[in-house]
């Protein structure tokens, strides 16, 4: 095809076997989508278009992609507001006609098997090293694992007993996106072999979870991160390892947590054998 369909915050750009979605910068553009940036999605990758109405004298297009094609919609599970979803296309309630003639475009390019679940990804996520700070910890993702590095502010005495965590890509199942929009976000990493309701407890007990809040874990952050991961560990290919900048050891950052580890040693949260074990721990990070 080769034309370009622009609306409100993106643009749609239409080859023989895709369409390269290409999102706007400013301030009325959400977040996701800034981050976002581009994506090219295959016409193998779509179950669908649809077009309907939209609100204020507007008109939606949208592109519904199959179960299993896309890591960021996977991992969004359906709870991503209206606007911040990256298959819409909003245009000016005049180009009707024009959003019509794409949609008959796309449906026209649609494969044998776009009502069945994909069998692996088809669009791609964003690519690592991806990090960002959740409500007690720092989440980063190298490609290879999954490093969990806890703030003494929030984080929960039962992680802190656990100590930072790190999770390679083979030892992984899958990732549970929450929202941060909502109650109980959080992101938690499924490991090999453990069913749901094998979790330990609230995401701020287990040590496979990051709690969201007020101002952590944002969606532009936290989901895109939880894609990436969902790739990696669904891919029938190595991940390459693409390791985040190494750095040296903050010493006042040690000596904090070590007296945080002190106040959960005085307050009984700690056994003497647990209090000298980690200090050890931070001390040998030195």
């Amino acid at each position: 095809m080769g034309d370009v369909l622009a609306g409100f915050h993106a643009a749609w750009e239409f080859d023989t076997d895709s369409v390269l979605i290409r999102f706007e910068r400013g301030i009325r553009t959400p977040k996701l989508l800034q981050a976002l940036g581009e994506r090219r999605v295959p016409y193998e990758a779509l179950a669908a278009v649809e077009q309907v109405p939209g609100k204020r004298g507007t008109v939606v297009l949208r592109a519904v992609p199959r179960p299993g094609a896309d890591p960021l919609m996977d991992a969004a599970a359906g709870q991503l507001k209206e606007g911040c979803d990256p298959y819409r296309l909003v245009l000016p309630a005049e180009r009707d006609a024009l959003a019509g003639y794409y949609a008959d475009e796309i449906r026209s390019a649609l494969g044998p098997c776009a009502a069945d679940p994909a069998e692996r990804h088809l669009v791609a996520a964003p690519a690592p090293p991806l990090s960002f700070k959740a409500y007690d910890g720092k989440a980063s993702f190298d490609g290879a694992a999954v490093a969990f590095r806890w703030f003494w502010t929030g984080a929960s005495s039962a992680k802190w007993k656990a100590g930072d965590q790190r999770f390679p890509v083979d030892e992984l199942s899958g990732v549970e996106w929450r929202s941060p929009d909502a109650a109980g976000g959080c992101l938690r990493l499924v490991r090999r072999g453990q069913a749901p309701d094998e979790y330990p407890g609230e995401a701020d007990q287990d040590p496979a979870a990051v709690v969201f809040g007020m101002g952590y874990g944002l969606v532009h952050e936290s989901l895109p991160f939880a894609a990436a991961v969902l790739e990696a560990v669904r891919s029938t290919t190595p991940v390459a390892a693409l390791r985040l900048p190494s750095a040296r050891p903050d010493p006042g950052g040690i000596a904090d947590r070590i007296r945080h580890l002190g106040a959960l040693h005085d307050a009984g949260l700690l056994t003497d054998d647990e209090f000298s074990s980690k200090k050890a721990q931070l001390l040998a990070e030195l």
